[in-house]
């Protein structure tokens, strides 16, 4: 029978991503969890939208236009706010003697680096850090991983 394992490669890339740089996964049926990849999957699909690449070269134009580039903000600007709430719940609960995963390890450097004004171990720099590796890996690698079971099931014989 046909499968298409696209949601489940998603959700299992986005949860050994959570366990890394969250410290802790999601079930599959968390409502918050569903809801983030759908922000993410959305947000996939509105970047080939012409207005959207017209925002990239004209921004302060564009914010004044309708067009799927606001669904776009929108949900970027959810994504980013799950994970600072994320990232200010480590700093209320961190541990320095016992990092929990990355957001702590980079709060541990952050302290080290307090007196330092050239340092780039920020607040800010952490947050987007954050996003950029939860939204880089979740979609290159399950796509990556869709391709190599599509040319897993072509050539039979490699495996």
């Amino acid at each position: 029978r046909p499968l298409n394992p696209g949601n489940f490669l998603v959700h299992a890339v986005s949860n050994i991503i959570c366990s890394i740089v969250f410290g802790d996964r999601f079930d599959y049926e968390d409502e918050k969890f569903l809801a983030l990849i759908d922000w993410i999957e959305e947000n996939n699909n509105l970047q080939t939208s012409i207005q959207t690449q017209l925002y990239n070269f004209f921004p302060t134009v564009m914010d004044y236009l309708p067009g799927p580039h606001q669904k776009l903000i929108k949900n970027f600007e959810k994504v980013d706010k799950f994970t600072t709430d994320i990232v200010m719940e480590h700093q209320k609960t961190l541990d320095p003697s016992c990092p929990r995963d990355f957001i702590d390890s980079f709060l541990n450097k952050m302290e080290q680096e307090k007196g330092n004004d050239d340092s780039k171990f920020t607040v800010e720099t952490l947050s987007r850090t954050t996003l950029d590796l939860f939204l880089a890996g979740t979609g290159t690698t399950s796509i990556t991983l869709r391709f190599a079971i599509l040319i897993l099931h072509k050539y039979p014989e490699i495996v």
